[in-house]
């Protein structure tokens, strides 16, 4: 009799399950893989103020990192004229162009120029210390050479410059048999240091936050899998929606306040 009583339910059922299986397995993975780019839009500008939260702690915090924990470094930069004063000297000068400048820049690599430095400042640095903290630039189409040191000191930094102008133009006469090198400029002591600004610390802070922000969302709106809508039953299963029953929070608040009130009644 059991049996026979559930037999009328078995159709039906076996109904529903055949239009599961007839769905083609790939459009299923497809649906349920797919990102709602529109939704996930909506999620995170509903997000915002979360969003706005964590780029606000990561832009104070690069900030505070950079002001707090980065070592200023100012860097200071003497100018020297290195073509000699000869006519002839001057038009060879200019045919061999950059070749020439390469020459005079590799005269800063030279252990005697270092050394010489070193003793007239009396400075604590090593060779290889004093050139990782010098840089010798030459702009194409001149004949200038651009000698920067950097140094945690913005007045070291500018007499160490200004001396290694010095000693290499001294170097270059007596060396290369040319006419001395003439200092067109000399380092000024900087005010502020190069490697710390305060714009480039927020711009990066606020490029973080934004992408942990961002990402934060988007992670929590790809695992959320609760079906809440209508258009959800449709993506993953592909049944289509034969009637919504809407939910009414008064008659729900009003329910439950009278089977309370019933309760009462009966306890009473």
């Amino acid at each position: 009799m059991a049996e026979q009583a559930h037999s009328p339910a078995q159709p039906h059922h076996q109904a529903q399950l055949a239009l599961l299986n007839n769905l083609p397995e790939q459009d299923y993975h497809s649906q349920e893989m797919e990102i709602d780019l529109v939704a996930l839009l909506y999620r995170v500008l509903a997000s915002w103020k979360l969003i706005a939260i964590i780029v606000v702690i990561c832009m104070a915090a690069a900030l505070f990192y950079a002001t707090s924990y980065v070592t200023p470094m100012y860097r200071a930069t003497s100018h020297i004229y290195v073509i000699g004063r000869d006519t002839a000297i001057n038009l060879s000068d200019l045919q061999l162009g950059n070749n020439m400048m390469n020459d005079y820049i590799k005269v800063f690599d030279m252990w005697e120029v270092h050394d010489e430095v070193i003793k007239n400042l009396d400075l604590k640095y090593t060779y290889s210390q004093a050139r990782s903290h010098l840089s010798v630039s030459n702009s194409t189409g001149t004949h200038i050479l651009d000698i920067a040191f950097t140094s945690p000191d913005p007045e070291e930094a500018a007499t160490v410059a200004n001396e290694y102008a010095n000693v290499v133009s001294k170097y270059i006469s007596e060396t290369m048999r040319m006419d001395k090198p003439s200092v067109m400029s000399t380092a000024l002591t900087p005010t502020n240091p190069y490697n710390i600004s305060r714009t480039r610390s927020v711009a990066i802070g606020l490029l973080i936050g934004l992408l942990i922000g961002v990402g934060i969302v988007a992670v929590r709106f790809m695992l959320d899998d609760k079906i809440k809508t209508a258009e959800d039953v449709r993506r993953y299963t592909g049944l289509v929606n034969l009637a919504i029953i809407p939910k009414e929070e008064g008659l729900v608040s009003n329910h439950s306040s009278a089977s309370v009130s019933k309760k009462s009644k009966g306890r009473k």
